[in-house]
């Protein structure tokens, strides 16, 4: 397992994403103080990977969630859009919409936000900046499991990406349906592995 996990996650063809840790989501203006507290674990183990990743040469893309006052270019066909829409918004730009401070954003990362949509694969230009980058790897972290991170690991592999998945870098509720979730369909489509032991096939 170890030797395979270091040749998958090469640094030259690996990016880290990190997707939704933002203040308004699981930080310390979240309006989902269940996910929030399921989060506040995985927060030091999401910094750890990002400062080894860009030790490494490794891409860092932070995938963000946004939507403007006005609700402009936001889904409305899903009733977690409509629980969404009456949450103090996550505007571009706003407190709500940054980054937690438990992870500083540095020069070298990518921040790629989104209005539309539950992946960062949609409607952006991630799939473009990782190819352009040579990326054939993705680590994926962040929330939740619920939705957006099984969504990516997804859309990752329907764009040919290979996908990691640290998984106490990652969070969503209840923690009795996010272990459900690695076992039944996570670790179908995906490498489920920890922060340690991506750590240590950079090192």
């Amino acid at each position: 397992m170890a030797r395979a996990l270091e040749d998958r996650i090469q640094p030259a063809k690996t990016a880290l994403i990190t997707q939704e840790i933002q203040r308004g989501v699981i930080g310390d203006l979240s309006a989902l103080p269940d996910l929030a507290k399921e989060a506040s674990a995985i927060l030091p183990n999401i910094a750890r990977l990002c400062d080894a990743a860009r030790a490494a040469g490794v891409l860092v893309v932070h995938c963000t969630a946004e939507r403007r006052e006005d609700g402009r270019g936001a889904n409305t066909n899903a009733r977690i859009f409509s629980y969404m829409a009456k949450m103090e918004p996550l505007a571009p730009g706003s407190d709500r919409a940054a980054i937690v401070p438990e992870v500083p954003v540095e020069a070298s990362d990518v921040v790629m936000p989104r209005l539309h949509g539950l992946s960062p694969f949609q409607g952006t230009e991630l799939d473009f900046v990782l190819r352009n980058h040579g990326v054939e790897t993705i680590i994926g972290t962040g929330v939740s499991v619920n939705v957006a991170i099984t969504n990516l690991a997804l859309d990752a592999v329907n764009s040919s990406y290979q996908v990691v998945i640290p998984t106490d870098a990652v969070a969503g509720t209840p923690r009795a349906y996010v272990d459900m979730v690695f076992e039944h369909t996570l670790r179908n489509v995906s490498t489920l592995t920890t922060t340690d032991e991506v750590l240590a096939a950079w090192q």
